[in-house]
């Protein structure tokens, strides 16, 4: 098979990647969502090939050694993330552009894989102090949590130069029709 376009989208933590992606993928019926294979246990409601494709650590190793990812890497100890390549495959063969919706370090690897036919964005809050206001009214992490979240975007956000385009998520409506133009753009040309 012939290999097609790919979407990669990354950004720290509160950035409001996930609402953007969710927005992408209802306004744009040319991208198929890329479902990560990890190794945590599902939370509750998660479904194996909907949310996540959930493995053993040892199946997750066994497909390492297969050469079945794109990327992966071990988060935590013993919690590993992958991109599959059958995922990948999957999409195409619908017809679609893969979007991959992942950190910093997939996503320079998943650029690096396929450097010619990729669209990378990072998407980014106004400022960092607009970032520990979305952190925090998540409600979600206590404050030493907050805090390693924010050092880890203040850490990612040099990487930013590293992608095609930057996306500053300040107004979300225009956020939402700055992605569907850059990414409509990209599978047009």
């Amino acid at each position: 098979m012939s290999q097609g376009k790919i979407i990669i989208i990354t950004a720290p933590s509160g950035s409001g990647k996930t609402t953007l992606v969710r927005r992408l993928i209802a306004a744009s019926p040319h991208v198929g969502f890329s479902i990560s294979a990890c190794t945590r246990n599902p939370r509750p409601g998660e479904v194996h090939g909907k949310d996540y494709y959930f493995y053993t650590e040892e199946e997750f190793k066994q497909k390492i050694a297969e050469g079945a990812f794109v990327e992966w890497e071990m988060v935590y100890t013993g919690k590993y993330y992958g991109t599959l390549k059958s995922e990948v495959a999957r999409i195409w063969e619908e017809g679609k552009a893969p979007l991959v919706d992942i950190d910093v370090k997939g996503a320079l690897a998943i650029k690096a894989a396929y450097p010619d036919t990729s669209l990378s964005l990072f998407i980014q809050a106004p400022s960092l102090e607009i970032l520990r206001e979305r952190l925090q009214n998540r409600g979600t992490e206590n404050p030493q949590m907050l805090e390693e979240r924010l050092n880890k975007a203040v850490y990612e956000l040099t990487f930013s130069d590293k992608f095609d385009r930057v996306l500053v998520n300040d107004d979300l409506e225009l956020a939402t029709l700055e992605l569907v133009k850059t990414v409509e753009q990209f599978l047009k040309s």
